[in-house]
């Protein structure tokens, strides 16, 4: 069949769009109307079209399938470093004072961290993820604000701006964040590009955030940054890692959860 001279027209800006995306990373879609000289609604037209290669999510047009990056999958991560994951929790979850309010992030290390919490402690506690969600519902004091949106079935997370803002007009006292990577220069990142507007977003809320790991992650840099190391008060670590590993991360505040401290 052959093509209109619409689709043909589509065809081309979407190869733009991931010219440029592929040489910039996420492309706030106001930016791509601009530079292909049509309007936003077209942008967001020519992404949900079949062929597209690339989707919008949180006002940037993003890669569906990020070159060379791992595919982040909550079922593949569940079983890996699980001991370690649970040693940082139990420590993290000795910052939390009754009455708290928490925003508690997504991942396979922060279903640990929910259920290192107090069961009878009185918390108010923001989240984003299904799994989370499911551990802190089966808490009789704790009060529940689940954040909407697109469903991302890889991490079990929900996404839209209207979550964003309500999560800044919540406000919260403390953040635990988790990460897919911490690099000394590059900061703390993760695999889906989705989840840093609200990591960012719940860390400018929080007075205090937290980040919390397991060793493996030190010296890991993932596709997505979200945030200098600067930004939490404490970063909690669960194993033992090398000497070579401590002495980089020296001039951080890290707490490392051993076994044989329990």
């Amino acid at each position: 069949m052959r093509r209109t001279a619409g689709a043909e027209a589509r065809a081309v800006r979407l190869a733009r769009m991931q010219e440029l995306v592929e040489a910039g990373g996420p492309l706030p879609i106001k930016q791509a109307a601009q530079q292909l000289d049509v309007t936003e609604m077209t942008i967001r037209r020519d992404l949900a079209s079949a062929e597209s290669p690339l989707s919008a999510l949180g006002g940037y047009v993003l890669a569906t399938t990020l070159p060379g990056a791992e595919r982040y999958s909550l079922d593949e991560a569940s079983d890996q470093h699980a001991a370690n994951k649970r040693l940082a929790c139990e420590r993290a979850a000795g910052l939390v004072q009754p009455h708290d309010s928490l925003f508690i992030d997504c991942g396979t290390t922060m279903v640990h961290f929910a259920e290192a919490l107090p069961p009878e402690m009185p918390l108010s506690v923001v989240c984003y993820s299904t799994n989370i969600a499911q551990v802190l519902s089966r808490r009789p004091n704790t009060q529940l604000m689940l954040l909407g949106g697109l469903y991302h079935p890889s991490s079990a997370t929900f996404f839209s701006d209207e979550g964003l803002q309500y999560l800044a007009r919540l406000g919260v006292n403390k953040a635990f964040i988790s990460a897919g990577g911490i690099d000394l220069e590059r900061g703390a990142s993760c695999s889906n590009f989705h989840e840093v507007p609200v990591k960012q977003a719940a860390i400018r809320s929080a007075s205090q955030s937290f980040l919390i790991v397991d060793e493996s992650k030190l010296g890991t840099l993932r596709p997505a940054f979200f945030s200098p190391l600067d930004a939490f008060a404490r970063i909690v670590v669960g194993g033992s890692p090398e000497a070579s590993l401590r002495k980089q991360f020296k001039d951080l505040p890290l707490e490392f959860a051993r076994a044989a401290d329990a």
